[in-house]
């Protein structure tokens, strides 16, 4: 059955185009993700295909008596109880139970936080399609406001189902494997083109809608680097001055000068990653301690969290993980000094310098300037927060736009950036990939493996933990009603604690020999370096290798251009020195990439 078919189909905001000619067909079975910077045109296009935009050019057909089941990215739901909006079925749905949703079914719907509805209006249109009711499910980021195993949960029942789905979403580890199977597409969006990716054998169509876009930027970096010789060997013309060309027009000389100076910056802004080792105050042997600690809030039974010691030294790499509502948020507050424990001590360094980003954009005047916002009250914008806001794709005439201008991803956006311009030695971020595009994420992760000091980070993103956390604090609820919720930090990964989860939950097999083989596997993980730390001494590795292939290239030149006797034997020596790092720069990216498979 085929649920929708777009033709020749463009759209445009009056400033610019979002994406035009795009051919696509969407049929049952099939597992469709688009992707893009924010404000490519993501909603636009699933609009489009809904029917609930019409389409600038091009023609869009549905397919006869396709029932589709849309979730917004902020669902509006009826007035009334959860109950009600979700019928008779949410006894009997797992996706109530799962989500965290079934104890609301007597809640007011106008009185559920932003997260909570999220849930509820996930949990009504996949109670849908449990019944069989539902063709299309078209489904805007949502991941947003869920745990890491509700995740894992909506990941299986998407791949199991026989309808079709669309979806915007920023979890790479979902956007992998939901388009692996035949029928998995991937539409990207990239300043004003729609590229569309699909699966190959062995490979998602995610992954091949990467190697796609690394082909298109190397095409289109040698094609600048072309322009840009050309621009430079006619500045240099234009400038030596001889009588004949003292006449041509200085608009050309300017235009060429200009195109040196420019190009497209999506390709090169952040080639060279920022010291901010040398900006960030330095950090003591002391970070954060808790010593017995209880959290939670005045007149409750229970405290939320009991019995809390944790250290958190210089370089910690941690990632909070826990159901919703286990105390992730809480627990965090309290690192930062903004909730005071119920009992028990924290101790801070004197030296520690905090920075924290919470789940929501910070209040900022409509009418402030992104720089001058950067820069903070009594500071002046200078290169260095020019080069943050580039390096999160704050182009030069975004600097200069008001509050009220940006989308809330770039709200988002600038909210982590005025955290990060601060210098803090100490990271606490709250979700903060929520409301990000693939670019920023990667951006974000960038910035973080070169970033010195410690980190604490709560997100539901998989693949950001696994990228930027060493070790997890697992916080887990009370195993009963009357008790309180405890943490417990896990060596590894966030892939070790959900395989250790796996193992250990209600409905996993009860024989030995099933759950036997998992907990090996963890431990046989933890007893090595995590992926994060191996990502990040890989990225180290590759810098010594591209500045070792640059001081190889510059003495074989040098050496070409050399008749001297001792100059040739001195630069033969220096030649023989780099060509070594190089192989053993080499040797150990090849032990660590393999490490990593």
């Amino acid at each position: 059955m085929i649920c929708v078919d777009l033709a020749g189909v463009g759209a445009a905001q009056p400033d610019k185009v979002l994406f035009e000619g795009l051919d696509l067909t969407i049929a049952s079975g099939d597992r469709v993700a688009i992707t893009g910077i924010n404000g490519s045109g993501k909603t636009t296009l699933l609009n489009i295909c809904t029917g609930a935009l019409v389409p600038d050019e091009g023609t869009v057909r549905f397919g006869r008596d396709v029932r589709t089941a849309v979730l917004a990215q902020e669902p509006a739901l009826p007035a009334g109880t959860v109950g009600a909006t979700l019928g008779d079925r949410w006894e009997v749905a797992a996706a109530a139970t799962v989500l965290g949703v079934a104890d609301l079914v007597d809640r007011p719907t106008d009185q559920l936080s932003g997260g909570q509805a999220k849930r509820v209006a996930l949990a009504s249109v996949l109670a849908d399609d449990e019944y069989g009711e539902v063709d299309f499910l078209v489904l805007d980021e949502p991941t947003n406001h869920l745990d890491l195993e509700a995740i894992e949960w909506l990941e299986r029942r998407l791949t199991a189902r026989r309808a079709a789905v669309l979806l915007i979403t920023h979890d790479r580890h979902l956007l992998d494997h939901l388009t692996a199977r035949d029928g998995g597409r991937v539409v990207e969006l990239d300043r004003g083109r729609a590229f569309v990716h699909r699966a190959a054998p062995g490979r998602s169509a995610y992954a091949t809608s990467l190697d796609g876009r690394a082909e298109r930027m190397a095409r289109e970096q040698q094609a600048e680097m072309t322009r840009r010789n050309l621009a430079r060997r006619e500045l240099a013309w234009l400038r030596r001055g001889a009588p004949a060309r003292s006449s041509k027009p200085k608009s050309r000389l300017l235009g060429a000068a200009a195109i040196l100076d420019g190009g497209d910056r999506r390709n090169d802004v952040r080639s060279d990653p920022l010291d901010f080792a040398a900006g960030t105050y330095r950090l003591g042997n002391q970070v954060i301690e808790l010593d017995g600690v209880s959290i939670g809030f005045p007149g409750e039974p229970v405290p939320l969290l009991a019995d809390l010691d944790l250290v958190i030294e210089p370089g910690a790499r941690l990632a909070v993980v826990g159901p919703n509502g286990s105390g992730k948020s809480t627990l965090l507050d309290v690192l930062a000094d903004r909730r005071q424990p119920l009992t028990g001590t924290v101790r801070r360094g004197s030296t520690v310098v905090t920075g924290v980003a919470d789940q929501h954009a910070a209040s900022l005047d409509p009418d402030g300037i992104v720089r001058e916002l950067v820069a903070g009250p009594h500071g002046q914008p200078d290169h260095r927060h020019r080069a943050l806001l580039e390096r999160f794709w704050f182009d030069t005439p975004a600097q200069y736009a008001p509050v009220r201008m940006l989308s809330g991803g770039e709200r988002r956006r600038l909210q982590l950036v005025m955290v990060l311009a601060a210098e803090p030695n100490v990271l606490l971020l709250d979700e903060p990939t929520n409301d990000l595009d693939l670019d920023t994420l990667r951006a974000l992760e960038d910035f973080l493996d070169d970033w010195p000091g410690a980190l604490v980070v709560a997100s539901h993103d998989r693949t950001f933990l696994d990228r930027v956390a060493d070790h997890v604090l697992a916080v887990e609820p009370p195993p009963s009603a009357g008790m309180s919720g405890r943490v417990r930090r896990v060596p590894g990964g966030v892939g070790g604690w959900l395989a250790e989860r796996a193992a250990v939950a209600p409905s996993a097999p009860k024989s030995a020999g099933t759950t036997a083989a998992p907990r090996r596997d963890w431990k046989q993980r933890s007893s090595g370096p995590s992926p994060s730390t191996l990502r990040r001494r890989l990225r180290e590795v590759e810098k010594t290798m591209n500045a070792a292939q640059r001081k190889v290239s510059a003495l074989t030149v040098e050496l070409a251009g050399t008749t001297e006797h001792e100059h040739l034997a001195r630069l033969g020596d220096e030649l023989s020195v780099a060509q070594g790092a190089l192989d053993s720069a080499e040797s150990e990216w090849l032990e660590l990439a393999e490490q990593l498979e």
